[in-house]
Parts: structure tokens; sequence; C-alpha cells
């Protein structure tokens, strides 16, 4: 069963790590001319909603945020690729292992520190980009088995219009310990169901519109 975790000073550290390493992507990335992003910690890690399935390792989900880019923004094949080699030469330079390509995000190795809580951590970094009307889309990479035949295209985030200006009014309507609670439950029932199609991030955004839907 999911859990919030307690250990404020292990989560400080963790995020701190995790957030320096992709920092250091984006310079990378933007120091090139093939394109600019911008980074962002999502979900449940952004908003102090951590939890953990018993002693399991803990995910930090980052958006890798695509703002313009010299190679067409429909060939995905072209914009992963490149991310994934800008993203293992920092790993590397940090002394992490070479990251993997993932359907939805590329996923780092599993780490821990060498003192204090033990429990272990990684990056799911998802390459995403806003169109003008405020929908966001994540990059795919479905694959075959066959790498020639695999695609790679943009979808759509589910019901993610407007999710920020949503998680300000409820803060400001002092209802995010009603958040921290339906976000818990939503967990752990998809646990139950072995249901593995509701990320953190989906069960994030799922909380969010209920509630918001609910109160206003």
């Amino acid at each position: 069963m999911y859990h919030y975790i307690d250990d404020k000073e292990f989560l400080q550290r963790m995020r701190r790590r995790c957030s320096d390493i992709v920092n250091q992507l984006v310079t990378a990335i933007n120091n090139d001319d093939l394109m600019t992003v911008k980074a962002h910690l999502v979900g449940s890690g952004a908003k102090n909603l951590e939890t953990q399935n018993a002693s399991a390792p803990i995910d930090l989900d980052y958006n890798l945020v695509v703002i313009n880019s010299s190679c067409p923004i429909n060939d995905g094949k072209q914009i992963k690729n490149y991310i994934m080699k800008k993203f293992n030469m920092i790993l590397k330079k940090n002394g992490w292992s070479d990251c993997s390509d993932s359907t939805s995000c590329l996923e780092t190795e599993t780490r821990e520190f060498k003192s204090g809580n033990k429990t272990g951590f990684s990056i799911d970094l998802a390459i995403v980009y806003e169109d003008p009307d405020g929908t966001w889309y994540r990059l795919i990479h479905e694959k075959t088995g066959n790498i020639s035949n695999d695609r790679w295209f943009w979808n759509i985030g589910p019901n993610s219009k407007g999710l920020t200006k949503k998680v300000d009014w409820l803060k400001n309507k002092n209802l995010w310990n009603e958040v921290r609670e339906v976000y818990l439950e939503k967990k752990n029932m998809y646990l139950k169901g072995n249901d593995h199609n509701h990320p953190s991030f989906i069960c994030y955004i799922e909380t969010i519109n209920e509630l918001y839907n609910k109160h206003k």
C-alpha cells in the first residue's frame, strides 16, 4: 500500500540531487543550436505528494518542455534521440549509468545516498510541449520489437488544460489536505486493481479535476 514519506530531510536532498542533474541537461541543450527547452518537477514531487509503496524506490517525474526546435516538431525520433544522447552525457558526468528509453519517458537507474535514508530514487524525464491553447502533449515512442517499425508521436495529456489555475484555486480555498487524501486513495485504488495505466501524474490530474469540479 502507498503511504506518504515523512522524512523531509531525505525528500529535500533527493529533489536537490535530481533537479541539479536535470538543470545540467537543460543548460547543455540550450547551449546548442538545435532546440530550446526548460524543465520542471511535476505531479507528486512538485506538490509535496511523494508516496512510496512499502519500501519500493521513488520515481521523481520531470517534464522537459520543448519551447522551440530547428528540427520539425513532428520528428519525434530525432528529438528524443538527441535529448537521450545529451541526458546520457550528463548522467555519465555525474557518475550515473545511461538512461533507458521507455514508451513515454527517459528513465534513469535507481540510486541511493551513501549515508542517511537508503530509499532508492530515480528520474523519469518526459518530453513535452504546450500548444498555443495551453494543451499539453507528451512524446511517445511506440515500440514494436523492430525499431524500423516503431512510431514516435505526440500524445495529448488527458484533461490537462487549465491544470495550473485549478491547483491555485484549490490552494486558495484551503483544500490541499483534501487533495492529499483523495490522491492517496486513488494511488491505492489503482494499486489494488493492478492497474498500471495510471502513473502518479495521471492520478494527480484526476484528483485536481475531481476536487475542482466538486467544489467549484
